[in-house]
């Protein structure tokens, strides 16, 4: 069949179907797109309000105890750009659809999926549910399980939207652990076609080479305290670390006596609470600080998330060895995060300008012609925000 000349739509929504099939983690997560972003004197401004679900506590009895309806809510804000540049000839765009996309876009695609991919993966820091061994490939079912567990245990919906994503290392252990399942399935004959376990343990399991790497802090292996008792709420006063050292962003610990429980019943957990750090510290030089943490500590009313809060010298253990990098592959359920794009301008006066839209992810592809030598300079670009919005319907679990 003849060539023709590729239209703009082709283009666009060529390098749409590439994009999408390369992201594998923002693709099994919440993908929202909002076109009143970029509606034309109806603008919303760059931040997307998502909604979260009530939570009420239980009365005993016949006498009425009416609760105040308080909603809750998570700000998305969509104000990261990320695009790939590329230039073209007139006689490239005569190329088939297939050839054009294997040249131009593939490559193009591949490395803009990528980046995209690193920035949503942030969101573990967010995450503070943690099983596993750290400095310890996960390489049994029982890890995942106890991930499973972890899920279950904050009431996340066990539907067929559970999904656990590993880097390569952890892949190869766990495929090699279980290659003593022999069954005649698809699922196990694609395990040893591919190098993908697929669907086991209630997950769906994802490879991805940009699984994050978390770098502790640099606090020492003394026993950080908890400098007065009786706190509550998204920050704690601590005492006892070294003298200036710093912990990080991501970083995950437990407090002494202060356990986690159910949502809705309110019976604590046989496990202590899981917390993590949600802005870089640096202790002072008698090493003494507040830490931002998340989950807040809440001790009553619909919210309780803790069974009591942190007694005074109540001690911090950390996750993980000072200064060490660890992988941080995660399971999760696709509610837990969210990422939102939005419909970028329009540019008028150019050689051609189109925007697609495909399962939520809105693309724009802008190109101009150069006369002086014939070639079509193009951007392609997304526009996009992401928060972990229910960070309890996940689980890291450390490598």
């Amino acid at each position: 069949m003849a060539n023709t000349i590729l239209t703009p739509t082709q283009v666009t929504r060529e390098a749409l179907r590439i994009l999408h099939n390369k992201l594998t983690f923002v693709g099994s997560i919440n993908r929202q797109y909002d076109s009143s972003f970029a509606k034309a004197g109806a603008k919303i401004g760059s931040q997307l309000k998502v909604r979260l679900p009530n939570q009420y506590t239980v009365r005993s009895g016949a006498t009425l105890s009416a609760q105040d309806i308080t909603e809750d809510s998570a700000t998305i804000t969509v104000a990261t750009q990320k695009g790939v540049d590329v230039e073209f000839t007139s006689v490239e765009l005569t190329l088939a659809l297939d050839d054009f996309a294997k040249r131009i876009l593939e490559p193009a695609m591949s490395v803009l999926a990528a980046n995209i991919e690193a920035d949503a993966f942030n969101m573990y820091k967010d995450v503070y549910n943690l099983v596993g061994v750290a400095g310890t490939t996960p390489a049994t079912l029982r890890v995942f399980l106890d991930a499973r567990a972890r899920l279950n245990q904050f009431l996340t919906p066990k539907d067929n939207r559970r999904n656990v994503v590993i880097n390569s290392d952890a892949m190869a252990a766990t495929v090699d652990a279980l290659k003593g399942l022999f069954q005649d399935s698809s699922a196990i004959a694609k395990q040893y076609k591919d190098g993908i376990l697929g669907k086991t343990g209630g997950f769906t399991f994802w490879e991805n080479e940009i699984v994050p790497m978390h770098t502790c802090g640099t606090r020492d292996n003394t026993t950080p305290l908890v400098n007065g008792a009786s706190q509550a709420g998204a920050s704690l006063i601590c005492d006892g670390f070294d003298a200036s050292v710093t912990v990080k962003q991501g970083d995950v610990f437990t407090l002494a006596g202060v356990y986690a429980v159910n949502s809705e019943t309110k019976q604590a957990y046989s496990f202590l609470q899981q917390f993590t750090v949600t802005a870089d510290v640096t202790l002072s030089g008698t090493g003494t600080g507040t830490l931002s943490i998340s989950p807040s500590i809440v001790t009553s009313g619909a919210t309780q998330n803790v069974s009591a809060g942190p007694a005074d010298n109540a001690a911090l253990t950390f996750v993980g060895t000072a200064s060490t990098a660890y992988p941080m592959n995660i399971a999760y359920h696709e509610d837990a995060f969210a990422l939102v794009t939005a419909d970028l301008e329009m540019p008028k006066g150019v050689d051609f300008a189109a925007r697609e839209v495909f399962d939520g992810i809105s693309m724009r592809i802008v190109r101009q012609y150069v006369i002086a030598n014939d070639k079509f300079p193009c951007r392609i670009d997304v526009l996009y925000g992401y928060k972990a919005v229910r960070p309890q319907l996940a689980c890291r679990i450390i490598g």
